[in-house]
């Protein structure tokens, strides 16, 4: 008999729904992804040559909203509480690394999947031990101890396996230290190993492990622009290679929320369009296999980025796209070259003014703190582009479905809500 569906008061399905879960769960978090980030890639993407502003995979597959808050009233999470209340459906503090209030370890949904022979995989720009990859498979009272958390992704064993059977990100300088080299304990254990992305196809099969950076890899606009994506498709080749019983994997764009830290604009559109074809990799891959559900969110937002600035009702993407590198590197250049006006026509496509070129001088004389700034202040101003804050905020972030069971993330969430459906269905 076919099940039907009815909304609860709090906007959510019934926990029964679906008569079958899907067999693959796709999750991928766009680290500090505010609403603000998906409208201002859509107008950054927009062809100025047709009359509509078209539309992008957000908006293909936008089915609600969620709440962020921690478990306090601060209101403002950060990427671990947030985390941990995405991959295991409880709130905790900021900081915690699914653990509880107490400290206590939270069973993970990755944990729970590798359980029931499911194969489970972690890819992230950052280093593969931060915050958010971290919450799917450690156990740590706080994010900060890399280390430990980097421990957990050997000695956490699920069943008497490691918990997960694929990474791919940064962190090569926490997984191979003096005191302990993980990368070696990884190989023993029967992981083929990786550390150039140029070379990610001699990862042939699973269990493997790629780290591609020290830390966090560089910007996409820096480095690689389709790093994210290259990274997705590998992983869920392999995964589909030795697909038998489903599998589990979350995909993080982590470096939004860099770029939203450090108020650069043309930044944070590098990660959002990586993460957007990331999203389309993976949304042509449920259409291949519609066995399979996507799920995207973010943990919170970050810098508070406005679209419009100054009192000026415009927002000029223009400018925007006529920068060619981040502006960490752009002052790091105009720092290293004598010829400042040179340096910037070189990386950037509009010219400054004497006055921003004053402003730059003077800048520079102060280092690379105040450059930085001063580099920021101007594609901000110019692009009309806003910011509130260089930390989080409390908003609430999108949530986008696509695929089997994908009905069950309409309507207005809490982020724990997420987590639980996910689970029920890894359950089922």
């Amino acid at each position: 008999m076919k099940k039907i569906f009815t909304l609860t008061a709090l906007g959510l399905l019934s926990s029964s729904v679906y008569a079958s879960a899907p067999k693959n769960i796709i999750y991928m978090i766009g680290d500090g992804m505010g609403p603000a980030y998906t409208t201002a890639y859509r107008y950054y993407s927009d062809d100025l040559t047709t009359k509509d502003v078209e539309t992008t995979v957000f908006d293909s597959i936008l089915t609600g909203m969620a709440r962020t808050f921690p478990d306090d009233h601060t209101y403002v999470t950060d990427s671990a509480a947030g985390a941990t209340a995405l991959s295991t459906g409880h709130k905790s503090y900021n900081g915690a690394i699914a653990v509880d209030t107490a400290k206590k370890p939270l069973e993970t949904m990755l944990e729970i999947a590798k359980k029931r022979g499911m194969l489970t995989a972690l890819v992230a720009t950052s280093q593969i031990n931060h915050a958010t990859p971290a919450s799917f498979a450690a156990h740590n009272v706080h994010r900060k101890n890399y280390n430990e958390i980097a421990n957990d992704y050997i000695d956490n064993k699920i069943n008497g396996r490691l918990p997960v059977d694929l990474l791919l990100g940064g962190g090569t300088d926490y997984f191979k230290r003096n005191d302990r080299d993980l990368v070696a304990e990884f190989i023993q254990s029967g992981y083929q190993y990786s550390d150039d992305l140029s070379s990610i196809n001699s990862i042939t099969s699973i269990p493997a492990l790629g780290l591609f950076a020290k830390i966090g890899m560089d910007f996409a606009i820096d480095s690689t622009p389709d790093r994210l994506t290259q990274m997705t498709n590998k992983a869920l080749s392999l995964l589909e290679k030795q697909n038998k019983d489903g599998f589990f994997v979350m995909i993080e764009g982590s470096q939004i929320d860099w770029c939203g830290h450090a108020n650069d604009i043309r930044c944070a559109m590098g990660e959002m369009d990586d993460f957007a074809h990331s999203i389309q990799a993976a949304k042509n891959y449920v259409d291949k296999h519609p066995d399979t559900l996507l799920v995207i969110t973010a943990d919170h937002s970050t810098g508070g980025l406005t679209l419009g600035a100054n009192g000026e009702y415009k927002w000029d993407t223009e400018v925007i796209k006529g920068v060619k590198v981040t502006a960490e590197r752009l002052a790091k250049k105009i720092l290293k070259h004598q010829d400042i006006n040179a340096t910037w026509q070189k990386y950037v496509s509009w010219p400054i003014d004497k006055t921003q070129l004053q402003a730059l001088s003077q800048a520079k004389e102060q280092g690379k703190d105040a450059l930085f700034d001063a580099v920021k202040a101007i594609i901000n101003s110019k692009s009309y582009t806003g910011w509130t804050t260089g930390g989080h905020t409390a908003i609430d972030v999108q949530v986008f479905a696509y695929g089997q069971g994908s009905e069950a993330f309409r309507g207005h969430l809490n982020n724990t809500d997420i987590a639980a459906k996910m689970i029920e269905y890894i359950k089922q």
